[in-house]
């Protein structure tokens, strides 16, 4: 299926999903939010093993389009409701995605775009990439995006960037935990990790970020039995039994040949 806001395209088990408005940034509207949504609701269902997310020309992400806001600001509060579902389900459905989601960071990423850095499983940026988010300063809120965003950099950090809205480099992004590596050469480094990601077992991929979503969201009394389970699971599992045995003989799994 083709998209008029992103281009997706699969090789090599890997599906690249590229925001594809580079005039504008690559700031989201509602079609692009929309289009984001299908794409990441089927992506699970595909034989791959990774996804990377990235945006087309110079910037990342630069946040919510101009046009787009300026019918916001004449919306009633019902219909901004409306609107916010949708880009709260944008968000969930990325970060729910059943398959790593590798964020390829260039240039900027502003407001919603630092949203989008944090619902991906392993972000990496070029050492030129600037954040922001500026919600704030246009007497909004970051609100949308704040539980993935206190997720990943945690409240102490969330504290400072949200109410200031002041801009930040790569080095703050890697130092507060946002993006996981800075890069020169953003192809080779987004390629290292997808190297490591097709040595480890596809289902224990998947089986994984269902096992760091559980354990987030729970008390640790709810918690160990759901990991008792999990890993009993595993080690009996088709993919577990050939990981373990092929440890044990000194051979290479299975997952890694061809």
């Amino acid at each position: 299926m083709s998209y008029k806001t992103l281009l997706v395209e699969e090789a090599d088990g890997v599906v690249s999903v590229s925001l594809n408005r580079p005039e504008v940034h690559n700031a989201f509207n509602d079609e692009l939010i929309a289009e984001a949504i299908d794409v990441f609701r089927g992506i699970g269902s595909r034989d791959a093993r990774a996804v990377i997310l990235r945006g087309m020309g110079p910037n990342f992400c630069a946040g919510a389009d101009l046009n787009w806001m300026s019918r916001m600001v004449r919306y009633s509060r019902d219909e901004n409701v409306r609107d916010s579902s949708n880009l709260a389900r944008m968000y969930a459905v990325i970060n729910e995605c059943p398959l790593p989601v590798i964020g390829r960071i260039q240039g900027a990423a502003i407001g919603g775009g630092v949203g989008l850095v944090a619902v991906c499983d392993i972000a990496i940026c070029s050492a030129d990439a600037k954040f922001g988010l500026a919600e704030v300063k246009l007497g909004i809120l970051p609100a949308v995006i704040s539980p993935y965003m206190i997720a990943k950099i945690g409240q102490t950090h969330a504290r400072a960037l949200f109410l200031t809205g002041e801009r930040f480099d790569a080095a703050r992004a890697l130092r507060i935990g946002l993006v996981h590596r800075i890069a020169d050469d953003l192809d080779g480094a987004v390629a290292d990790v997808v190297g490591q990601l097709k040595t480890s077992a596809p289902e224990a991929v998947r089986e994984c970020k269902k096992l760091i979503a559980h354990v987030a969201s729970h008390e640790l009394i709810d918690a160990i039995p759901y990991t008792i389970e999990a890993i009993a699971n595993r080690r009996v599992s088709k993919e577990g039994q050939e990981g373990m045995n092929a440890f044990l003989k000194k051979e290479k799994a299975p997952w890694t040949k061809g």
